[in-house]
């Protein structure tokens, strides 16, 4: 689930009712994959209070023919969607098919179910577990595995078996069976497992993911799988995922298509963030993002994920430290960055920040491959992104009044711990677009699709898209374009050519 931070707590606690069943081959030859939905959960938001953190985890030619009709080479999975936060599929294990409801993780490279060998853990008993004694196509290997998630981890050994996804059968693949899942997640969830459809270089034990099998024994024509996700809560289909090749009737126009920069993740560069039309200076010379469908929301800098939740009306908490900062520094920070000083020492300089000689030292996160987190001195990254603000405020021209009321205010607007943000949900008519640049095209994202609405009529409660995710460099600034982004933006994983690409989705 993308990345492996304590962010998007919602990804995973996510409550609902999954009732697949496979059906016959449709028309067009592919295998369809029905799923139901449930009603929204108005105890959603009390429930995400049960969890603190998040996974540790969270990577030329049309050769393939993307832009033509989907081959029937192509395999179909259809999603279930809830609350427009989370996809769910399902997949079978072994000889004969034991059935597994999973999540479709681009951040994540391994495929995990429950296993039968599960005693102590109270979330396998709440799901469907692997029973190796039933497969006949079962292999043992047995090597230890564990994947560590901010709300919990898993861990477990080593099997190989069949693995069914639609009508592929992608054979002798090798998975984990988990043995513990500690924590509240999974035990509140309802998915089984994950199967990761990220590269193999963050697969835990180095083990080939699924998408690797189906590729190298040739079960799909096309090097490529694509996802649509139905952003219509209230409708029966949650959205599909293609393995094999691009369906057009899920799209608009052509795709955008921008180089995978870094295997791993899908990660690829990407250029301005705009709210409402406006620059907010902080990726102008650019950053880096992935698209994970492991993540519901968009996830990315705290500086900027701050002035859209204040551009957007969203209320966090209020950070002490923040306005501290403004409070005793901020003017000397103005007079520093008009005398020209270096924007990314003058924390440093104040004695706020402590200096390795290339970039300020705040907040400790290690590189996303890592997959830790750390917290450093909350003044020192205060102070970081005041500096930001500020600067940015200057280049605008803007009085010393008016640049210190308007940092006081991004304070105000600094998420919460568990980096959810609320909004008026009957202010939508008055928020901005908030917009990204990707591949010299800009996406924009309108009130109605980057805002999560729960509950109907006076009980509605409506959630900031957004969250916030510090990554240093070198790996970093980052962003996560979560399902918020992917159900406004049709995407194709090109396996093959090494890219990713997003149109508009139908």
């Amino acid at each position: 689930m993308g990345i492996g931070f304590r962010v998007i707590a919602v990804s995973l606690l996510l409550s609902f009712l999954l009732l697949p069943s496979f059906l016959p081959v449709s028309a067009d030859g592919f295998v369809r994959i029905g799923l139901k939905k449930k009603a929204l959960d108005r105890n959603w938001l009390a429930s995400r209070s049960a969890a603190n953190d998040e996974e540790p985890f969270r990577a030329s030619t049309r050769r393939y023919g993307l832009g033509a009709n989907l081959n029937s080479d192509a395999d179909i999975v259809s999603l279930k969607n809830y609350m427009d936060a989370q996809y769910f599929g399902e997949i079978g294990v072994g000889t004969p098919t034991q059935k597994f409801t999973v999540i479709f993780d681009t951040g994540s490279s391994n495929l995990w179910v429950p296993s039968a060998k599960c005693y102590f853990s109270v979330a396998c008993f709440l799901h469907s577990k692997y029973k190796a004694t039933r497969s006949s196509s079962y292999h043992k290997n047995g090597k230890s595995a564990d994947i560590h998630y901010g709300t919990g981890a898993i861990s477990g050994f080593l099997s190989e078996d069949h693995v069914q996804v639609g009508d592929l059968v992608v054979k002798n693949q090798v998975f984990i069976e988990a043995t513990r899942e500690p924590g509240v997640t999974f035990l509140m969830a309802k998915f089984d497992g994950i199967l990761g459809l990220g590269f193999q270089e963050i697969s835990v034990g180095n083990v080939v993911p699924v998408w690797y099998g189906m590729v190298k024994q040739g079960l799909v024509k096309e090097p490529v799988f694509s996802f649509w996700f139905n952003r219509h809560a209230e409708e029966e289909e949650g959205g599909e995922i293609v393995f094999g090749g691009v369906d057009p009737n899920h799209y608009k126009g052509k795709h955008t298509y921008v180089p995978v920069t870094q295997k791993g993740y899908w990660q690829f560069d990407m250029g301005d963030v705009l709210v409402g039309g406006q620059t907010t200076g902080f990726c102008a010379k650019g950053c880096s993002a992935i698209a994970d469908s492991g993540t519901s929301l968009i996830a990315g800098p705290t500086t900027v994920i701050t002035e859209i939740n204040h551009a957007i009306g969203a209320t966090g908490v209020v950070s002490q430290e923040c306005k501290t900062v403004v409070s005793q520094y901020g003017e000397m920070i103005m007079e520093l960055l008009l005398t020209e000083a270096n924007p990314k020492k003058i924390c440093s300089q104040i004695n706020l920040c402590a200096f390795d000689g290339t970039q300020s030292v705040s907040i400790g996160i290690e590189s996303v491959v890592n997959k830790h987190v750390g917290v450093g001195d909350p003044m020192c990254s205060a102070c970081e992104m005041a500096v930001v603000w500020m600067q940015n405020q200057l280049k605008q021209n803007q009085t010393k009044e008016r640049i210190l009321n308007y940092v006081n205010e991004l304070c105000d607007r600094l998420p919460s711990p568990m980096g959810e943000s609320a909004v008026d949900c009957s202010a939508l008519s008055s928020m901005p677009s908030v917009s990204f640049t990707i591949g010299s095209k800009t996406f924009a994202l309108t009130p109605e699709q980057y805002i999560l609405k729960v509950g109907e009529g006076a009980a509605a409660q409506c959630i900031s898209g957004f969250t916030a995710l510090d990554v240093p460099p070198p790996r970093g600034p980052l962003w996560i374009l979560g399902d918020v982004f992917m159900g406004v933006y049709h995407t194709v994983f090109d396996y093959g050519n090494l890219r990713v690409g997003f149109a508009e989705a139908a």
